[in-house]
């Protein structure tokens, strides 16, 4: 993103920050773009056949987004974090819903190799939820860094500065994350070559 958007998207989330409601409004067009690529994302990942589109995503997001009103933003970072974070809980919503209707056909989701999970079995929405939550209990910078990497598609750079810590925690945090989540989510099976 070039840097004067950059600036721009900062201080209108300054603006909104310091209770410009209407900051929102002139935010929405320049992110709107990058919040569709980060729902177009997080839905291949579900691997689902259903009505939700990442249009709709970002639609729900922005309502959520409406909703917040305390939240002191730092800058784009920050923002597509809790943006992604939000359509994270949407996505969850939305399985639980259609589990409810369909008595445990869980949606499952398809986890790219970035995240090191092995193929042999796509684990369900509602289990990476599950999983996400209990690695946030024992350690919640690692749970954040998954979030931001797999969610959101930060890069380690993007991840260090939104958390304020350095590349090489974020890259030590991340494969103690991912060996973590592959246990949880696949028990001990290993992927043949």
């Amino acid at each position: 993103m070039e840097a004067a958007v950059t600036s721009d998207i900062t201080l209108l989330l300054r603006e909104w920050s310091g209770g410009d409601r209407l900051a929102l409004n002139r935010l929405v067009p320049i992110v709107h773009g990058e919040l569709e690529r980060i729902a177009g994302r997080n839905l291949r990942r579900r691997g689902a056949n259903d009505t939700l589109t990442p249009a709709a995503l970002v639609n729900e997001a922005y309502l959520r987004l409406c909703r917040l009103t305390t939240v002191d933003w730092n800058d784009r970072t920050h923002f597509f974090a809790v943006s992604a974070q939000l359509m994270r809980r949407i996505l969850v919503d939305h399985a639980r819903a259609r589990c409810a209707e369909k008595r445990g056909g869980g949606l499952l989701v398809t986890l790219s190799d970035d995240i090191g999970f092995p193929a042999v079995r796509a684990p369900d929405l509602l289990d990476l939820d599950t999983a996400l939550n209990e690695l946030e209990a024992l350690d919640a910078r690692q749970a954040r860094i998954v979030e931001l990497r797999f969610f959101t598609g930060l890069s380690v750079e993007e991840t260090a500065v939104a958390l304020d810590i350095s590349c090489p925690t974020v890259k030590r945090d991340w494969a103690v994350a991912k060996a973590w989540m592959r246990r949880r989510l696949h028990g001990n099976k290993t992927q043949q070559a």
